[in-house]
């Protein structure tokens, strides 16, 4: 049992993208179903789990409250695994892991979790919870239509109680007019504002004097509400992430704001009349995770065979249904109706981006992103970067996205593998992406990367490349990079040629490629590798190969036509 000391909505940020809790389960029950969860256990779940590429952390410090963190803070709280007196999965996880439609499995335990449980208990220093959070974002989108970022932040966060739900739509409200009549300096109106809002929410902290966090020794009121912001801002961002893993809501980018995906609207309407608001069993463990560990509960449209119907004719006129269909049949239909529309959906963005019809808008998602004013900067890279290689043509582009019903992204690729895998047919080649800059990135791309270009290797029996862009390369990436060209290590196939590269330098190869007087072919993308394990033959050191694989880009299909190539 966790004992929460919150005065804001408290959800889980670890993992911060819910698709992640998929393999991390099935790593526990595959390798300690059956085992109490305790500190030996803990640290060897970690262990294994540092080994697995979709685990971006460390866990190194203190790897058996790492694992606590990334177990009970998540799979366990929304009830996919039970821990005592022995590990092993519930119904629902089970379902989980088979389940075609894992957004409908997310959002049924997103609207059971609830502050307080057997899980969750406050302090005497907390607010007073007594709700389903997300169920009451859900009902606060929906009544707005949508929703900004910083509003959920401000305001979303404070709704502690359901019966509180009117106060704080009244809260939005009152700061949209005041927005408006603050236009053209919203960063300066904004800070102000969430400072007032933060005062009001820990009025009695301020004044007690209770201001030092865990984070730091500072008692200072600024350093505190600062700390707080922060928290706030991690809550908002996770929140986004966990409703969009339900497939029910969009999420602008540009604008950073929550909607409900139009043909969605009956699907929550449904379950916001049908849900009971009123949190349960607060005192009874058992029956609580016997709550949270059942699949069919609570109610769906999609479990109400009349409505399902319905709904399928609407989305999918020409198709014949079966008077003797069964609700499972039904589901089973629609399942394959949205799949197949889907891959419809993206087969048409591929001709589109191959046709170069969308070279202006993936530009201006490129200046966006180096801009910093596009939510989930990640996301939208590894989308963006997807759409520039196809159009580039030539292969055939697979990116290792999450995409929803209609072919927009949701999350980035989860499990060992690449970004993004091109298959030139003679030969591969797997491009990686991230924003993370400094030592960091080194930390937590350098080895995965080359252990996913292995792998690929591995699996193709041909030569491969690997292509690894960020907004800006460190210094000890260049240094890996380089020396893995040189090296015959045989865990990762012998030497390794992975390039890496600046954005505002792949943006200008793409470019290169739209203004050329021809359509480049996979020769001069192979072309541009080989040109790379030369280089690294004929330099002495990292930062020369680097120079020249830099000047290699800018100039990778001048210089290959003037060799003729």
């Amino acid at each position: 049992m966790a004992r929460i000391d919150s005065k804001v909505i408290f959800v889980t940020t670890s993992p911060r993208t819910p698709a992640k809790m998929i393999p991390e389960i099935g790593l526990l029950n595959s390798h300690f179903a059956g085992q109490p969860w305790n500190t030996e256990t803990q640290r060897a779940f970690m262990e294994l789990l540092r080994e697995e590429n979709y685990f971006n952390g460390k866990g190194i410090k203190d790897p058996a409250f790492s694992a606590r963190d990334r177990i009970n803070r998540a799979a366990k709280a929304l009830g996919f695994v039970i821990l005592s007196p022995t590990i092993q999965l519930t119904l629902v996880g089970v379902v989980l892991l088979s389940s075609r439609r894992k957004e409908e499995i997310f959002l049924r335990q997103l609207l059971k979790f609830q502050i307080p449980s057997p899980f969750h208990k406050p302090t005497e220093n907390s607010a007073e919870f007594w709700v389903k959070p997300y169920l009451e974002l859900f009902r606060l989108i929906r009544h707005f239509g949508s929703l900004k970022f910083d509003e959920l932040m401000m305001f979303g966060l404070q709704l502690v109680d359901y019966r509180k739900f009117n106060t704080i739509v009244r809260k939005i409200n009152q700061f949209r007019i005041a927005k408006a009549q603050n236009e053209g300096n919203y960063k300066r109106f904004r800070a102000e504002y969430f400072d007032r809002e933060l005062r009001e929410i820990y009025t009695a902290d301020i004044i007690s004097g209770n201001t030092r966090t865990r984070e730091t020794n500072d008692a200072s009121i600024t350093k505190f509400l600062h700390t707080k912001a922060s928290n706030m801002r991690d809550y908002a961002d996770a929140c986004f992430r966990y409703l969009r893993a339900t497939g029910l809501v969009n999420i602008s980018h540009l604008g950073k704001s929550i909607s409900i995906v139009s043909e969605k609207i009956q699907e929550v309407d449904y379950f916001l009349q049908n849900t009971d608001r009123e949190p349960c069993f607060i005192d009874n463990e058992r029956q609580y995770v016997a709550y949270l560990g059942n699949p069919q509960i609570p109610t769906l449209l999609t479990d109400n065979r009349d409505l399902l119907e319905q709904k399928i004719r609407s989305e999918f006129p020409q198709l014949e249904i079966s008077s003797t269909a069964t609700l499972q049949d039904l589901k089973n239909i629609f399942a394959d109706q949205l799949e197949n529309r889907k891959e419809q959906i993206l087969t048409e963005q591929v001709a589109a981006i191959k046709d170069y019809r969308l070279f202006e808008d993936i530009n201006t998602t490129f200046e966006k992103i180096l801009n910093n004013s596009i939510y989930d900067a990640l996301l939208m890279l590894e989308w963006n970067v997807w759409r520039a290689m196809t159009m580039l043509n030539g292969g055939n582009i697979k990116a290792n996205l999450k995409f929803d019903d209609f072919g927009i992204p949701m999350s980035t690729a989860q499990g060992n593998m690449a970004d993004i895998v091109c298959d030139y047919g003679d030969f591969g080649l797997t491009v990686e992406v991230t924003i993370q800059s400094g030592q960091r990135q080194y930390e937590t791309e350098g080895e995965p990367v080359a252990r996913h270009l292995a792998k690929y290797r591995g699996e193709t029996k041909k030569p491969t490349y690997c292509l690894f862009i960020a907004p800006n390369i460190n210094d000890a990436c260049k240094a890996y990079f380089y020396t893995l060209h040189k090296m015959n290590i045989q865990y990762y196939g012998g030497p390794t040629t992975i390039v890496p590269l600046p954005l505002k330098v792949f943006i200008k190869m793409v470019e290169d490629s739209y203004n050329a007087n021809y359509v480049p072919e996979p020769k001069h993308v192979r072309r541009f590798f080989e040109c790379s394990n030369e280089l690294a033959i004929s330099t002495d050191n990292e930062v020369d190969w680097y120079n020249g694989i830099i000047q290699a880009a800018l100039n990778w299909l001048t210089e290959l036509r003037v060799n003729g190539q």
